[in-house]
C-alpha cells in the first residue's frame, strides 16, 4: 500500500517526468490531461536530448541524468531511440574559432567531444556539405527519440511499471484545499498536487502566473519524408547559427564577435530567432527547424518565409536524398524571461507548479523532476 497520494496535471514531458519521480518516491499517482492524448509542445520538437547545449554544472548534470533515464526507459517501454550524438559545423573562420574554443573548454569539463577536420566530418556523415567546410565539433552524448512515439508510449509504461492512473479528456477547472475539481461533477483529493501546464497560464492560478517572469515562445518546424534505401545522416547536424542559441556556447570568448557578424549579415535570422538543426527518427524522416517568436499571444498561422529561410540555411550545410516536405507545424512553450531554467512555485499549500523549462523540456525534465520531488 502506498501511503501518500499525488495528482499531476498535464501529460506532456514535464508531467510524465513528474509522475515518474513521484512514483519512485512511493506516491500513488494520478495524471489528468485535458485532451485525449498529449498534443502540445512535447510532441512538436526535434526529440533531441541535448546535454551539449547546457552550461557546465547543475544544468549539464541535469541533462546527463535525463539522458540516462531516457535511455533506460526507452528500452523498457519499447520506443525507438538512438545515441546519435551531434555535429556542429563551421564554414567561416569565426565559426571555426568558436568551435576550437568550445572543444578546449568542453574537454576540460570532461565532455565526450572531438574536433574534426573536413575529411573526418565527411567520413562521419554523408549528409554534410563539404564545399567550404572548415571542420566540425562532434559530441557523442546526444540522444534522439521520436517525440510523438515517446510521449505516446510513456503513459502506458508508467501505468504498467508504477500503477500510475491516467485520466484523459479531463480539464481541471480549479483547485482548492488539495482537491482538484473537474467541471461541476468530479473532484479528486491528494496529498500533493503538481501543475505541469506548459503554455497554459490562463486556466489555473492565472493571477500567480501574471506575477512570474514568464512568456510564451512560438516555433516553426518541418518534417521531411523518410529517406530512401534506409539512408541515415548519422549525428544530428547543426549550422553555425546554433552556436549563438545555447547557453553552454556562451563560454567561448569569440562568440560575441560571431554574433555581431550574424546580426550584420543575417539580421532577419536573428529577428525571428532562427537557428537550424536536423535530426532523423527511426523511420528515416528528418525533423528540421526552428524559429523563436516571443509574446503572450501568438497567431496560429505558420509564416512561409520563416520556413523558407530555415530551408535555405539548411541547404548550406546539409544534403539529403529527398527534400520532400511531409509536414509543417508550429508549437508554443513557456519561456522564462529572467534567464532561469525552470519555474517552481507553490500558489497555495501542497500545490506546486513546475514549468518554464523552455525549449529544453526533453533534455531536462526527467532530471529536474527527480530533483524537485526529492526536495519536498
Amino acid at each position: 500500500m502506498k501511503s501518500r497520494s499525488a495528482i499531476v496535471i498535464g501529460a506532456g514531458i514535464v508531467g510524465l517526468a513528474t509522475a515518474r519521480a513521484l512514483a519512485l518516491q512511493g506516491f500513488a499517482v494520478k495524471v489528468f490531461e485535458r485532451t485525449d492524448k498529449a498534443v502540445g509542445a512535447s510532441i512538436r520538437n526535434f526529440g533531441m536530448i541535448w546535454p551539449i547545449g547546457q552550461a557546465a554544472g547543475k544544468m549539464y548534470d541535469r541533462a546527463v541524468r535525463s539522458r540516462e533515464i531516457w535511455s533506460a526507459v526507452a528500452l523498457k517501454a519499447g520506443f525507438w531511440h538512438e545515441a546519435a550524438g551531434s555535429l556542429h559545423l563551421a564554414y567561416h573562420p569565426d565559426e571555426w574559432q568558436v568551435l576550437q574554443e568550445l572543444h578546449a573548454l568542453f574537454q576540460q569539463e570532461g565532455r565526450p567531444v572531438r574536433l574534426l577536420d573536413k575529411e573526418a566530418v565527411a567520413a562521419l556523415s554523408g549528409a554534410v556539405v563539404t564545399q567550404g567546410l572548415l571542420g566540425g565539433l562532434h559530441s557523442t552524448e546526444e540522444l534522439i527519440v521520436d517525440p510523438r512515439e515517446a510521449i505516446a508510449a510513456l503513459p502506458g509504461w508508467l501505468t504498467e511499471q508504477y500503477d500510475v492512473e491516467f485520466h484523459w479528456g479531463k480539464c481541471v477547472s480549479y483547485i482548492s484545499d488539495q482537491i482538484v475539481y473537474i467541471g461541476n461533477d468530479e473532484e479528486y483529493e491528494a496529498d500533493l498536487v503538481f501543475i505541469c501546464n506548459g503554455a497554459d497560464f490562463e486556466t489555473l492560478y492565472p493571477e500567480h502566473f501574471a506575477q512570474q517572469p514568464v512568456t510564451k515562445c512560438k516555433l516553426q518546424m518541418m518534417r521531411l519524408v523518410s529517406q530512401p534505401h534506409d539512408w541515415r545522416i548519422g549525428p544530428a547536424l547543426c549550422g553555425g547559427l546554433s552556436l549563438i542559441h545555447y547557453n553552454s556556447f556562451k563560454a567561448a570568448p569569440s562568440l560575441p564577435a560571431l554574433r555581431l557578424r550574424y546580426s550584420t549579415e543575417m539580421p532577419d535570422y536573428l529577428q525571428w530567432g532562427i537557428h537550424v538543426m536536423v535530426a532523423q527518427n527511426g523511420r528515416g524522416e528528418l525533423t528540421v527547424g526552428d524559429s523563436h517568436e516571443y509574446g503572450l499571444t501568438h497567431d496560429p498561422f505558420d509564416k512561409e518565409f520563416i520556413n523558407r529561410k530555415i530551408l535555405d540555411y539548411l541547404r548550406g550545410f546539409a544534403c539529403f536524398k529527398d527534400w520532400s516536405i511531409a509536414q509543417t507545424w508550429n508549437g508554443v512553450y513557456a519561456k522564462l524571461t529572467d534567464g532561469e531554467a525552470d519555474l517552481f512555485f507553490s500558489p497555495e499549500p501542497y500545490v506546486y507548479v513546475i514549468n518554464g523549462v523552455g525549449g529544453a523540456g526533453m533534455t531536462l525534465s526527467f532530471g529536474l523532476a527527480e530533483e524537485l520531488v526529492a526536495g519536498l
